[in-house]
């Protein structure tokens, strides 16, 4: 009920070629941030910015003296986002876990795209997306000023959702917790294009699978799904994930009408270069696509 690239492929998650092309060391990580973050709009995580996180916020201002303070968390969590961009997401789950609420987005983001490489279904999969999004609620109220645990909160529900089936996730009513949490985003960080991309995603794919009783039932509308599309676009223009989901969601609508299109934005994420594991994911898939 998010971004998907659909059925991963296990080697992305484990150490290997790709995590070694990736692996961002010392400052470079930092110098890369910048161009890494362009979709998601994560700040640096630095002591500076972790201590703002808690300013005026007890309980998460408790958690992090428990974790030893802004300095250490800072530097765990950019090891974390390491990780994840090495493609190393077990590693990032697992350094986000231990840090509470800080580490709730990396951990999240890392288990979304490690659920890719799990096949559709199995308890595994499950099991990893159902922590996730109890990590995330808790930092959603530990930090609700931090915008991407909500988006990350939305996307893995979002992934479960589509390891369930859309229709189940709309009768156990997942698609009311996606979308709040896909709106606090883009309320706190209009230029959140992974959250734009998803919210039009949402939309055509609640349309793609109710119908014309979509928009009575549950508030979409296709112009609106094209909207966000679209608009995602024009704050990415470079990103492959951000074409690949661009031209998901239009098929999703319209798979006649917009194939072209589609086939266009395929065409232009083939042509980018990776800048870490996750974006290598999407460029493989738009290579891979049909003509």
């Amino acid at each position: 009920m998010t971004t998907s690239t659909g059925k991963g492929r296990a080697g992305a998650s484990s150490r290997g070629a790709a995590s070694r092309r990736y692996f961002y060391r010392g400052e470079v990580l930092h110098d890369r941030w910048e161009e890494l973050h362009r979709c998601d709009r994560e700040p640096w995580p630095d002591a500076q910015w972790i201590s703002s996180l808690v300013h005026g916020q007890r309980p998460a201002a408790s958690e992090l003296k428990a974790l030893g303070g802004a300095l250490p968390v800072a530097t765990q969590l950019q090891e974390a986002w390491r990780a994840f961009h090495a493609g190393d997401y077990a590693h990032a789950i697992g350094r986000g876990v231990k840090l509470g609420p800080f580490g709730a987005a990396v951990a999240s983001k890392a288990a979304a795209v490690q659920s890719l490489s799990a096949g559709q279904g199995g308890a595994a999969v499950l099991e990893l997306l159902t922590s996730a999004a109890a990590r995330g609620e808790q930092a959603v109220s530990l930090l609700p000023g931090y915008v991407n645990v909500h988006f990350t909160l939305a996307l893995v529900l979002g992934r479960y959702a589509q390891h369930i089936s859309i229709l189940r996730a709309l009768a156990e009513g997942l698609a009311g917790r996606v979308e709040s949490r896909l709106r606090r985003t883009l309320e706190l960080e209009p230029g959140h294009a992974e959250a734009q991309v998803a919210l039009g995603l949402y939309q055509a794919e609640i349309i793609h699978q109710v119908g014309m009783l979509a928009g009575l039932a549950y508030g979409v509308s296709a112009k609106a799904a094209l909207e966000h599309l679209q608009r995602a676009e024009r704050l990415a223009p470079a990103s492959p994930v951000i074409a690949v989901e661009h031209a998901r969601g239009l098929m999703l609508l319209d798979a006649t009408g917009h194939r072209e299109e589609a086939l266009a934005l395929h065409e232009q994420a083939a042509r980018r270069e990776p800048r870490d594991a996750m974006e290598a994911l999407y460029v493989e898939r738009a290579r891979s696509a049909p003509t």
